[in-house]
């Protein structure tokens, strides 16, 4: 039973709406709540809302008729790191102070960081962005939790913390500049609910990156390979922040490309995750912006 917020392909720009997905029938059913009304609620009381909006609705639009947007409204996007040893080494690589990475990945708190409130998110096919002062730029695929306004997981989608390393590398203060930009943040194409992905520590994640007509970078990875559970990912993020309207969690990476490569304008990034989809995004170059005279 998945999610989305989309629109129709002749709306207007600014036109969004929640809606289910019937697979079955390739369809989109529009619904009247919002992400932030059902995560507002508890589980049992948002499964009810969710079939009684379904089942009495007589709308839908074909599924190739509708633009997917990015899964969120009011929701803040958090990310946590160094969740995997390959992230952990490829930290420590492009760091001039490589123990900390090390430090943290077995330390008890994890490192977590906030990656993006919902404008500064894109959607499936949507360019996500690389910095112009960054001269080594990398896509990081993740497992993202939708997590509701009392602490549980009501969902699963997927998320590219787009970030800079050459940043990131000069200075771990950097972390905020090398991770918060414009399109820094890809979600999509689908929330699968909770119920539908009966083991997320056992799902396959695949990305490939593709320039011109080749397939420049590939790699594949599992959550099985998490350092951390979900569970102690979530309790050290609520635990002095609340989120009435629900949160946004990246899960962190375990896929990073090797230090000679580096993301370019027009490039294609694919992540697949098992159980929900693939999100797929065109690469583009900030250009510099200058504060107006």
């Amino acid at each position: 039973m998945p999610l989305c917020y989309f629109r129709p392909r002749e709306a207007a720009h600014d036109f969004h709406v929640l809606g289910w997905v019937d697979i079955a029938a390739n369809r989109i059913v529009p619904m009247d709540s919002s992400l932030a009304d059902l995560l507002e609620m508890p589980a049992g009381q948002r499964a009810a809302q969710i079939h009684e909006e379904v089942t009495t609705s007589g709308a839908h639009i074909a599924f190739d008729d509708a633009w997917l947007l990015p899964p969120i409204d009011e929701q803040e996007v958090w990310a946590a790191g160094v969740t995997y040893e390959r992230s952990r080494d490829a930290r420590m690589e492009e760091s001039q102070t490589d123990d900390i990475y090390d430090r943290v990945y077995d330390a008890a708190r994890p490192e977590m960081f906030f990656k993006a409130p919902p404008y500064r998110c894109v959607g499936p096919y949507e360019p996500i962005a690389i910095r112009h002062d960054s001269s080594w730029n990398v896509p990081e695929p993740e497992l993202a939790l939708v997590i509701d306004g009392h602490g549980d997981i009501a969902g699963y989608t997927i998320g590219n913390d787009v970030s800079s390393r050459s940043i990131e590398g000069e200075n771990p203060l950097y972390l905020p500049q090398a991770k918060i930009f414009t399109a820094s943040c890809a979600l999509g194409p689908l929330i699968m609910l909770a119920d539908e992905i009966p083991d997320p520590r056992s799902l396959s994640i695949a990305m490939w990156i593709e320039r011109g007509d080749a397939v420049v970078w590939r790699g594949e990875t599992s959550t099985a390979s998490l350092r951390r559970s979900l569970e102690d990912l979530i309790d050290c993020l609520l635990v002095s922040l609340e989120f009435p309207v629900g949160v946004v969690l990246m899960t962190g990476t375990g896929l990073v490309p090797p230090a000679e490569f580096t993301l370019e304008a027009s490039d294609t990034v694919h992540i697949r995750i098992d159980g929900i989809g693939t999100l797929s995004n065109h690469v583009r170059r900030l250009a510099p912006r200058r504060r107006a005279k």
